[in-house]
C-alpha cells in the first residue's frame, strides 16, 4: 500500500459512525468543527479558529518557520489554502497596520490577507509580542478567512509532496461533518487571472524625490520590494499589470516587474507588452518571481507547473557563473523551461535542489530577473544586493545617456544549454 493510501485510510470518514462521533464531539463543547478536504480524497478533521465559512483553493505548503503575517498578506498566495509546516503558529499575534516613511506597511506585504485559508497543527490561543494588537484568530475573522487547527500537517504535506499541490476545500461548521468530496465542485484558481485581481487599478507613487525614476509593473507586488527600491533612492511609479509601458517608457530610467500569484500563462497582455518593451526599451530591467516568468515568456521561453512548488525561506539558488550558492526565500508554483535558451539570453541562477530555473539575464543588455525573493520578508537577505546592482545599472545607464536602437526580432532563434551550465 502506498503512503498516500495509508494516510487516506487514516484520514477519511467513510461511514456515518465517524460523522456521528464528530457531531457528538463538537456539540458537547464550544469549538466549531473544520476539515481540510483534498480533491484526491483525503479529509483531515480539526477545529476552526478563523472565519466560520467554507472556502476552496489550491492546497500548498510553506516550510517557513517565521513570518506568518507577511506570508498571509503576500499577494502571491492569492487563491491558495496555505499549510504551515511549522507546528506552532500564532504565538506572537498580529501587529498593527504601521506604515514606514514611504507609506508602506512595516509588518505586512499588502493591505489585507491574501490567502484563501490557513492550516496549522497547533494554534497558539495566547500570544505575546510588543507589536501585537490582536490574535491570529481575530485577524482571520476580521478578514473572513477560514483557519483550521489540530490537524496533522506532516501527513498533509506528505500527501502534497507525493501527489503535488491539490485543489481543496476548507470546510467549517456543518460542511466539515459531510463526507461529500465526490459531489463537490473544486474551482481551480490557476484557471483564473489572479494577477488581475491583486494588481493595482490606478497608478501609485512612492518616494517622489528619488534621483532615478523606476516604473513597476504590479503583478501583486510586495511592500518590501517597493521599500527596497525606495531605500536605495528610487522614485517609484506602480502601474497595473496590463499597462502598456512602452507608451511612457521615455519618462523612466528603469523597469521593474513584480511578483504575483497564479498561472503566468493567463497574463497574455503583460507578456505582449513586455515583448514590445524588450524591443524598444534600452534601459535596465529587473524582475522577481512572476516577473522572472513573464520576462522569460516575453523573451521566448515556456513555463511549466512544478509538482508542489518551492515555498519557504531555505531554498538554495546557485549562481551559474560563479558557482556561489545563496539561501533564498521563495514562493512560486511555476518555473521557466530553460533547457533551450533564446539567442542572446542565459541562465543566471538554478535551484540546487530540483534543478529548476531561478533566474535569467540578457548576454549584452542590462536585463535580468530572479525566481526567488531578494527582499525576503521574511527570510534570509543574502541576495538583497540585487536591488543595489539593478539601481547601480540604472544610474550608470542614466549618466551615459546612450541612445538605444530598437531591434526587429531578437527572440527568433534558440540555443541548447546543459542542465547546469
Amino acid at each position: 500500500m502506498s503512503s498516500i493510501s495509508s494516510v487516506q485510510d487514516k484520514s477519511i470518514s467513510s461511514d456515518s459512525t465517524m460523522n456521528s462521533r464528530l457531531a457528538a464531539k463538537y456539540s458537547s463543547d464550544t469549538t466549531t468543527p473544520a476539515a481540510l478536504k483534498l480533491k484526491s480524497g483525503q479529509i483531515f478533521h480539526g477545529t476552526s479558529f478563523g472565519a466560520e465559512l467554507s472556502t476552496f483553493g489550491e492546497a500548498v505548503f510553506t516550510t517557513s518557520v517565521v513570518g506568518y503575517p507577511e506570508s498571509m498578506t503576500d499577494p502571491s498566495y492569492a487563491g491558495q489554502i496555505l499549510v504551515f509546516t511549522q507546528p506552532l503558529i500564532g504565538n506572537y499575534g498580529v501587529p498593527g497596520p504601521v506604515q514606514d516613511e514611504f507609506g508602506l506597511y512595516k509588518y505586512f506585504e499588502s493591505d489585507c490577507i491574501q490567502v484563501q485559508a490557513i492550516v496549522v497543527n497547533d494554534y497558539a490561543t495566547e500570544h505575546s509580542h510588543w507589536t501585537a494588537v490582536e490574535s491570529l484568530g481575530e485577524w482571520c475573522k476580521r478578514y473572513n478567512v477560514p483557519a483550521i487547527s489540530g490537524v496533522d500537517t506532516r501527513a498533509i504535506v506528505h500527501c502534497l509532496r507525493e501527489q503535488g499541490s491539490t485543489l481543496a476545500q476548507l470546510a467549517v461548521g456543518e460542511d466539515a461533518l459531510k463526507n461529500d468530496i465526490p459531489t463537490l465542485n473544486f474551482p481551480n484558481p490557476n484557471m483564473e487571472n489572479l494577477v488581475a485581481k491583486v494588481s493595482t487599478k490606478v497608478p501609485r507613487y512612492y518616494n517622489p524625490m528619488g534621483d532615478i525614476k523606476i516604473a513597476v509593473i504590479d503583478c501583486g507586488v510586495k511592500h518590501n520590494i517597493l521599500r527596497c527600491l525606495a531605500q536605495h533612492g528610487a522614485s517609484i511609479t506602480v502601474f497595473p499589470f496590463d499597462f502598456d509601458f512602452h507608451t511612457v517608457a521615455d519618462e523612466f530610467d528603469g523597469l521593474f516587474i513584480s511578483n504575483g500569484p497564479g498561472n503566468p500563462m493567463t497574463c497574455t497582455d503583460t507578456i505582449k507588452n513586455l515583448r514590445i518593451t524588450l524591443n524598444t526599451f534600452g534601459k535596465p530591467v529587473f524582475g522577481i518571481c512572476m516577473g522572472n516568468l513573464l520576462l522569460g515568456m516575453a523573451a521566448g521561453l515556456s513555463v511549466y507547473k512544478l509538482p508542489f512548488g518551492n515555498r519557504g525561506h531555505n531554498q538554495p539558488a546557485l549562481h551559474v557563473e560563479t558557482g556561489l550558492c545563496y539561501i533564498t526565500s521563495q514562493n512560486h508554483g511555476y518555473a521557466l523551461n530553460d533547457s533551450i535558451m533564446p539567442k542572446g539570453w542565459k541562465r543566471l541562477f538554478v535551484n540546487a535542489n530540483d534543478g529548476s530555473n531561478e533566474g535569467i539575464s540578457h548576454e549584452t543588455r542590462p536585463i535580468f530577473s530572479v525566481q526567488f525573493h531578494p527582499e525576503a520578508k521574511g527570510g534570509p537577505q543574502d541576495t538583497e544586493y540585487l536591488f543595489k546592482d539593478f539601481l547601480d545599472k540604472v544610474r550608470e545607464d542614466k549618466d551615459k545617456c546612450t541612445v538605444f536602437q530598437p531591434v526587429e526580432e531578437p527572440f527568433a532563434t534558440s540555443t541548447t544549454v546543459s542542465a547546469f551550465a
